[in-house]
């Protein structure tokens, strides 16, 4: 590697790999979505799948970083991918977004008879508009009792994300001024917050089923709850899991004050996870 050279990584596995591992979790997902239980081994099964791939392509990586086979070409090639990477989960949560604005701001108006397909009312004469949807339209869809209140368990996980990205940034300057130890402790102090993120939306979920009605089948408004918080869930614990394998890099001395991608690509994750997680809150429990 000198000169104007760089490092070409050897042909891999772990791209097809993952895209299949992918693809089973979709599958399952769409299929528990549509016919319950049935999907739920095709969906865990992929993604441990995922898991397990994330795994073994990261510790390739890791492996070719720490032999010195990187440089600064390869150094803006990862930082382009985790770029392109972000802007697609952008896009990603963008479309559950649209989603949640179309159905609140032009669909609920037309069967209500409002807006330029207000002949839409036609359908269910009784139908009133109103968000959160507890009554929706049509025989056999039963909406939700109640929905949760954002001034609870929402209000304290939305506090505990904007303390983790607090925490991360701590850790990263630190590690910048070259205090590891100081990283290495606000960092594990970022992995705990997430780990009680995940644990309390777990709770949050257990009383919207057990007590409020509030589940997927429980019209548009459940769907895209569960839909929209649920994928962020799997964001955060995806997320949690890459901050817990960056802490055992930061404490194994894996990273210096001007060579730490690793340590940024996962801070920029964590970030645009929070980031996500304002507008679902705003979107999803306040308005």
């Amino acid at each position: 590697m000198s000169g104007g050279s760089y490092y070409v990584p050897a042909s891999s596995k772990w791209p097809v790999l993952a895209s299949l591992a992918l693809g089973a979790m979709m599958v399952g997902t769409g299929t528990l979505l549509v016919f319950g239980v049935a999907g739920m081994p095709v969906m865990v099964v992929g993604l441990l799948a995922v898991l397990g791939v994330m795994t073994l392509w990261f510790r390739d990586v890791i492996r070719e970083s720490r032999s010195g086979l990187y440089d600064a070409q390869m150094d803006r090639s990862f930082r382009w991918g985790m770029g392109w990477f972000i802007f697609s989960e952008v896009m990603f949560f963008a479309a559950f977004f649209g989603t949640l604005f179309y159905v609140r701001t032009f669909a609920l108006p037309w069967l209500d008879g409002e807006g330029a397909k207000g002949v839409a009312a036609l359908l269910w004469p009784d139908f009133t508009a109103s968000w959160p949807l507890l009554e929706p339209p049509g025989e056999g869809i039963e909406g939700p009792r109640a929905v949760l209140s954002p001034w609870q368990l929402p209000l304290v996980n939305t506090l505990i994300l904007v303390g983790s990205s607090i925490t991360l940034t701590v850790a990263h300057e630190a590690l910048k001024e070259g205090y590891r130890t100081t990283a290495r402790h606000w960092l594990a102090g970022t992995v705990l917050l997430g780990l009680c993120f995940i644990v309390i939306q777990g709770v949050e979920y257990y009383e919207a089923y057990a007590h409020y009605g509030l589940t997927l089948q429980a019209g548009i408004y459940g769907a895209t709850f569960f839909l929209m918080t649920g994928f962020h869930g799997l964001h955060v614990i995806i997320g949690t899991i890459i901050l817990i394998a960056i802490l055992v890099r930061v404490s194994r001395g894996h990273f210096s004050r001007d060579d730490h991608f690793g340590f940024e690509a996962a801070a920029w994750y964590w970030h645009f996870v929070d980031v996500v997680w304002i507008g679902l809150f705003t979107f999803v429990y306040v308005f």
